[in-house]
């Protein structure tokens, strides 16, 4: 599994400069910044030569979660629109900081009473058309990640794949909470992995989204990973909520006894 490149999630708190200083240290090869908060795109664009001179001075990549509440399968045409151009102002800071990749989560905020999910998919898949064209040609790819609950867990991305060629980020925390066990991951990575780039290595003990540390939940990596040993070339995200960096240096050190 050598062509798989390891990395973390920078959690609420966490700068860039201390996040690129610990993936250095732990030995990783990318970080994957958050594009909220303190490094929402605006808050990025004037520093975006900084970031990129920093993840080079330590010969790291650089991937991005793009921001979560913006809803591009909203029912309302002017909320969607507004979130599309939103999402593609930030894949234009994400690139000009170096970033080859951007998580993008499919969801919506529509409220669940007024709405069917059909025609709310529609909509996001039509947008993530247009958000995948204008990445492709900046050589930034979208990996769209599956959440809980019934509007797009992982077992409906096979629909994505056909609609769009988007690739897949699985969180396996997410795919936990909708009823997927570590045989069942490894099965949906033994049929469609070439369309998952990305993992969020997400630990639990239940079905709930604890994000622990790597090895401190129930989920079995060494099963899920069995179908990536063969030639497999994505990246696995360590994402952990925490701000002590012990936890995350653990977690490496797991998920790199099970590399």
């Amino acid at each position: 599994m050598n062509a798989i490149r390891r990395g973390f999630v920078t959690q609420l708190g966490m700068g860039y400069e201390e996040a690129f200083e610990h993936a250095d240290r732990f030995g990783l090869d990318y970080v994957e910044l958050m594009m909220d908060g303190a490094h929402e795109r605006s808050a990025l664009d004037g520093e975006t030569d900084q970031v990129r001179a920093l993840a080079d001075e330590r010969g790291l990549d650089l991937a991005v979660h793009l921001p979560f509440r913006l809803d591009i399968a909203s029912p309302f045409e002017h909320v969607r629109e507004g979130a599309l151009r939103e999402l593609l102002a930030a894949i234009e800071t994400a690139t000009a900081c170096g970033a080859e990749k951007g998580v993008l989560h499919a969801s919506t905020d529509a409220w669940p009473p007024a709405w069917e999910h059909d025609p709310l998919r529609e909509h996001l898949l039509s947008s993530l058309r247009d958000l995948d064209a204008f990445g492709r040609e900046r050589e930034f790819e979208i990996c769209v990640e599956n959440v809980a609950g019934d509007f797009f867990p992982a077992e409906r991305f096979p629909r994505l794949f056909e609609a769009t060629d988007a690739s897949m980020t699985l969180d396996t925390g997410h795919a936990r909470m909708n009823g997927l066990n570590s045989a069942a991951m490894a099965d949906f990575l033994d049929e469609h992995g070439d369309r998952v780039d990305h993992l969020h290595l997400n630990d639990t003990r239940m079905p709930k989204d604890e994000h622990l540390p790597f090895g401190a939940g129930t989920i079995d990596f060494e099963q899920i990973f069995e179908p990536l040993r063969d030639g497999w070339t994505g990246t696995l995200s360590l994402e952990v909520f925490t701000d002590d960096w012990g936890y995350i240096e653990t977690s490496v050190e797991r998920l790199d006894e099970l590399l």
